[in-house]
């Protein structure tokens, strides 16, 4: 057995004879190797621990990739035990994935995250893909806080346990290795998975992981001075062609050849080689850590004989305690920038909320660099922070890499029961203009064409101005009498009519923003609005126009939406107000009909009840002023998953287009399971007043004349909630299944 090989072999060795007054320094070296393998790099904790029972000190520690980072949180003072009680309390799927909270993005950015499935780069009419999958930076932004007790350090052979780790250099294949500079900037370069994250720039190199050339630096440990090496070896060995099922599969497979070439030579130079089975889980299977790390405590285990024996060996007497109190809060003194070319200080300042020589806590901090990646204007985002000379607090050197793509192709795709089938295409252009402005077309194509053109100029909290124009339209066969009650029209008896809607409605408007979360705003609006029915005939031709109209009108707006969630919204509050004065209305004819002014409002909030049960509560309403007798902007309301627009709003329970008036109101109760990830089970109750003059009567406050309920599956899929609901109205008597793909648009 090979501990038996090394406990001769040490015996036998000069350097072996130790006394009680040798202990300590002089006392027989140990080095640590790491190796990278992703999530099974978690097994590495596991190993830590038995290491630590065994009573054996490390005094050298080398990784790369995931053995880096493990091994660095060691090196700096963390205990295995409380790096197994770190790792299996972060949510990596939204760590890894580069998510991004929604209280992070301005209102222009929920519009974008909320509508496109996907995004890619199209500068020069050339379309490409991105260089990487996440940025990393909510990776960086956790390192940052869990190393910032060793924040003052830049020799890593200054940490408590003396550290490297190994890097590539993209550019010429060249292994790097780092051992001195900032502890976080380090291991994000080593575990910075070609493709998966962005390569990381250290010295005017840009460096990847170092698992490409060398995966398990057993050479470099030694050269530190270690007698005995203790290697933990988490790679997966060559895979069999029919074990090769996925593009993901093959790239690793091609990954792992030069690496595994050496490592027989390696695995006989490590005088305790650990090898965790950990065949059942990937390099993505961090949400089993609790297992990988278990499988790594077990393979050390197996080697407990040779542990123990080399603790006599080393007789390092009782181990200090280890242990690091995570800071919550720091005090900045100064921030430094560096890589802004095309974005101002103080729009840079403006996203990040930093006040300086006040304490700020990490979270505030995390939230203004989650601010500045909402804006995908930067490739980018890192910073060290260094103690400050003579006071207390310290310096950010914040380094930024703009995002050089400017021109993007959005794609989404989307059914309901209003629009049917839409493929969303959208050409979005950064600094068409200006630096500070982004122009966006969407072209849909289905059963119904439409557009949205949108120009906006972002000052930020500072008066910002915008354009935007649109044509939509849709089809739907609504209920006879509803129709002829609101447009006003005399129309032969028939139980049906079709009706098809043309929207044509061009806006200035200008803004300003209280953080991502509040905003107001004043505006000017034309709308044209046709309302067509080719059940009646007329003398006209095939077609009657129930509406054939021009309105102009002034507009005022007032947002608040702190909602962690469009479409499941956990946590949050939510106010959309909206105020309408219509100066010139003219029907067919350049007949003036009068002015009059429309408001609206809708709030609510969504609460927590448990970890994945949630409970939210919304209420809206609205009504008309004037004498003007326009009918063709009331309040309509039906159906479900539509993107709406003007005056129509959902009810469950009914169908699209049944029921309104010139003011109503509504109210929604919404309990929502979330299961198994990314799967929802809800219940939805809404009630509703709707008619013509219910605030003059009183009517808004009697008990409701319409109410429908639904029960429902949801999927957040990639390219937008999927659901289907089961919906009945004990008015009507009547039941209907909705069903709603994709973001809406």
């Amino acid at each position: 057995m090979k501990w038996c090989v090394l406990i001769v072999w040490l015996m036998v060795s000069p350097w072996i004879v130790i006394s009680q007054e040798t202990r300590g320094e002089n006392s027989l070296k140990v080095g640590l190797v790491l190796s990278g393998g992703g999530a099974k790099g978690l097994a590495h904790i596991g190993a830590l621990r038995a290491i630590e029972d065994a009573g054996i000190r490390i005094d050298y520690i080398g990784g790369t990739s995931m053995g880096a980072i493990v091994g660095a949180l060691y090196a700096s003072g963390y205990s295995a035990k409380q790096l197994d009680s770190l790792f299996n309390s972060i949510d990596f799927d939204r760590l890894i994935q580069g998510y991004i909270p929604r209280s992070s993005m301005s209102f222009y950015e929920k519009q974008n995250n909320e509508r496109y499935a996907l995004m890619l780069p199209f500068d020069e009419f050339k379309l490409s893909f991105p260089s990487s999958i996440s940025s990393g930076q909510n990776v960086y932004n956790l390192f940052s806080r869990l190393l910032f007790h060793v924040s003052d350090i830049n020799d890593f052979n200054d940490l408590p346990i003396p550290f490297f780790c190994m890097t590539t250099d993209v550019e010429t294949g060249e292994l790097v290795k780092l051992d001195k500079g900032y502890l976080p900037l380090s291991i994000s370069a080593s575990g910075a998975f070609p493709s998966f994250f962005e390569p990381v720039e250290i010295d005017g190199r840009t460096l990847i992981d170092g698992g490409v050339v060398d995966n398990y630096p057993i050479e470099e440990v030694r050269n530190m001075g270690a007698d005995v090496v203790i290697g933990v070896d988490v790679q997966d060995s060559l895979a069999k062609a029919d074990q090769l099922r996925s593009a993901t599969q093959v790239l690793l497979q091609i990954n792992n050849y030069r690496t595994q070439r050496g490592m027989k030579e390696k695995a006989e130079k490590t005088d305790i080689f650990i090898k965790p089975d950990i065949s059942d889980f990937t390099v993505i299977s961090f949400n089993e850590g609790a297992s990988i790390i278990k499988s790594g405590y077990d393979a050390a285990l197996r080697k407990k004989v040779s542990l123990d024996s080399l603790a006599l060996l080393q007789d390092a007497g009782p181990l200090p305690p280890r242990g690091v109190q995570i800071a919550d809060t720091l005090l900045l003194n100064s921030v430094q920038l560096s890589g802004n070319q095309q974005y101002s200080r103080r729009y840079i300042k403006g996203k990040l909320r930093y006040e300086l020589n006040e304490p700020t806590t990490f979270d505030k901090l995390d939230q203004g660099f989650s601010n500045l990646a909402a804006t995908s204007n930067f490739r980018s985002i890192k910073y060290v922070l260094r103690p400050s000379e003579g006071k207390s607090g310290y310096n950010m050197d914040l380094r930024l890499k703009e995002e050089t793509n400017k021109t993007f192709i959005k794609l989404g795709v989307h059914y309901d029961g209003l629009y049917n089938t839409g493929a969303l295409i959208n050409l979005t252009r950064k600094h068409f203009l200006l630096y500070d402005d982004v122009l966006s077309f969407d072209f849909i194509i289905g059963d119904q064409i439409r557009y949205n053109f949108d120009y906006y100029l972002d000052k930020g909290s500072y008066w910002s101005l915008g354009v935007r124009s649109r044509f939509n339209t849709f089809e739907k066969d609504v209920d006879f009498e509803f129709v002829s009650r609101e447009i006003g029209v005399e129309l032969p008896q028939v139980n049906k009519l079709d009706i098809t809607l043309f929207d044509f409605t061009n806006q200035i408007y200008a803004q300003t923003n209280w953080g991502e979360e509040f905003v107001f705003g004043l505006g000017l609006e034309h709308k044209w609005l046709r309302l067509r029915s080719e059940t009646v005939i007329a003398d006209q031709g095939p077609a009657i126009d129930l509406d054939n109209s021009n309105y102009l009108s002034t507009y005022g707006f007032l947002k608040l939406d702190t909602m962690d969630d469009l479409y499941f919204p956990t946590r949050g509050l939510f106010f959309d107000g909206d105020f309408h004065l219509y100066l010139l209305t003219t029907e067919e004819g350049l007949e003036d009909v009068g002015s009059f002014s429309i408001a609206k409002a809708k709030m609510g909030f969504a609460l927590p009840i448990t970890s994945n049960w949630a409970f939210n509560f919304f209420t809206e309403g609205g009504f008309n002023l004037g004498e003007a007798d326009v009918n063709s902007l009331d309040f309509v309301l039906g159906g479900y998953g539509a993107a709406y627009i003007n005056n129509l709003t959902d009810f469950l329970g009914y169908d699209f287009v049944s029921f309104g008036g010139d003011s109503y109101v509504k109210a929604v109760f919404k309990t929502d399971w979330n299961f198994a990830g990314k799967h929802h089970l809800n219940l939805t109750a809404n009630y509703a007043n709707a008619e013509n003059g219910i605030f003059k009567e009183g009517e808004w406050f009697t008990l409701p004349d319409y109410s429908g309920y639904a029960l429902g599956y949801g999927f957040e899929s990639l390219v937008g909630p999927a659901e289907v609901k089961f919906a009945w109205s004990p008015e009507i008597a009547d039941t209907s299944w909705v069903f709603s793909i994709g973001f809406w648009f």
